[in-house]
């Protein structure tokens, strides 16, 4: 039967077949330079891996000789972004080149996409950030590769502040993530924002309890889809609207109602009191106003030319992966991504080509840099070259 989910594609000159690139893809040996911290007692494997030299061949080698196919919770990667430019940090030193274009571009990236979706576990999830110039095509390719009924949000974000620019054209003060999980059950930590949103403090919560001068909302109990169950009969002898079911059994919504925090309008439908003090705030939507990049911002914090907001990644790490879980960023840059990693827990592998990138990350996890996300104490990892 033929796939109707898969109606188009992108095609291009140089796009090879996706089992020449899962099976063709040299993979290498990792050469063990040294583990950190270095001392006498620990040993130089651990958990956490950086590896220095071509992601493709890296991750065709944890694919195939290292075990960690569909091993990995969430994977980030901010990958150059079709620029035909040279970065280059404070200093002078270089960083990376960026002059892959059109359908050169284009097969880089989705044959590392091809290889990191064989590395993402079952109820993994993928982050990739670029701009407008390739968002779109890549967006076309993810689909392909991930599957459209996986692709999850298109996230806009404020990268810097307002631009007074001189050419003919509006001010560029975004760029995106494409989110994908690899299946329909993946990870998913809900997350909420005190600060934001369209409505403020008192907006939100406009009803005061006289009682207590808590301030509250009113809520719906109930959510849409009917139920056969008990959620979808009566309760205190009042079905749910139409077409709808209870959000929680009776038993839970007698709890809340002897509690006094059910309130019951003239004509008798109820709706659940949401107290301001017991909120977590309002849920994240997919425009993302508070990340902006440092070197945006005139800040320099581990003097590495496109460096990623810390917060940013807490936010993607946090949401889409657990303590203990395995993330991977094959474009590790400054190194954010494993930075905030290990500080929160999670295990992690970090791949760059670039000597500047490897230094500055090598120099953060053991704490000799200061700034957001640096590690106060030495991060434990094997530090690996691919040849």
């Amino acid at each position: 039967m033929k796939d109707s989910s898969k109606n188009f594609e992108l095609v291009y000159p140089g796009k090879k077949e996706v089992k020449v690139v899962l099976n063709n893809t040299h993979s290498s040996t990792l050469e063990l330079i040294r583990g950190f911290p270095k001392d006498g007692a620990t040993s130089d494997h651990y958990d956490n891996l950086l590896i220095w030299g071509d992601n493709l061949n890296a991750l065709s080698y944890l694919l195939k000789k290292g075990g960690f196919k569909e091993k990995i919770k969430l994977i980030y990667i901010d990958p150059p972004f079709s620029t035909n430019q040279t970065f280059r940090n404070s200093d002078s030193s270089h960083a990376y080149d960026d002059f892959l274009k059109g359908a050169e571009y284009i097969e880089f990236i989705r044959e590392r996409l091809l290889l990191l979706k064989e590395l993402l576990a079952k109820d993994g999830s993928i982050y990739v950030h670029l701009d407008g110039k390739m968002a779109f095509p890549i967006k076309i390719i993810m689909d392909e590769i991930f599957g459209q009924k996986n692709f999850r949000n298109w996230i806009t974000r404020k990268k810097s502040s307002y631009k007074n620019s001189t050419s003919k054209q509006y001010g560029n003060i975004q760029d995106y993530i494409l989110f994908y999980s690899k299946s329909e059950k993946y990870i998913w930590n809900k997350p909420y924002q005190k600060n934001g949103g369209t409505y403020s403090f008192e907006q939100r919560f406009p009803k005061i309890e006289a009682e207590t001068g808590r301030r509250y909302a009113l809520v719906p109990v109930h959510a849409p889809g009917t139920r056969s169950g008990e959620t979808g009969g009566p309760w205190n002898g009042v079905f749910p609207p139409k077409g709808k079911h209870w959000q929680m059994l009776p038993s839970k919504l007698d709890a809340l109602n002897k509690k006094g925090e059910i309130y019951w309008s003239k004509n008798g439908n109820p709706r659940r009191k949401l107290y301001a003090d017991q909120d977590k705030g309002v849920t994240v939507q997919d425009i993302w106003l508070d990340f902006p990049d440092a070197i945006n911002q005139n800040t320099i914090i581990n003097n590495y030319p496109t460096e990623n907001n810390a917060d940013l990644l807490r936010r993607i790490i946090n949401t889409s992966s657990n303590e203990g879980d395995i993330v991977l960023d094959c474009f590790a840059g400054s190194g954010t991504t494993v930075s905030v990693a290990d500080e929160l827990n999670r295990k992690w592998i970090g791949i760059d080509v670039g000597k500047l990138s490897i230094n500055t990350t090598i120099k953060r996890l053991s704490g000799e840099t200061k700034g957001d996300s640096h590690c106060t104490a030495p991060a434990k990892f094997s530090f690996y070259k691919i040849d």
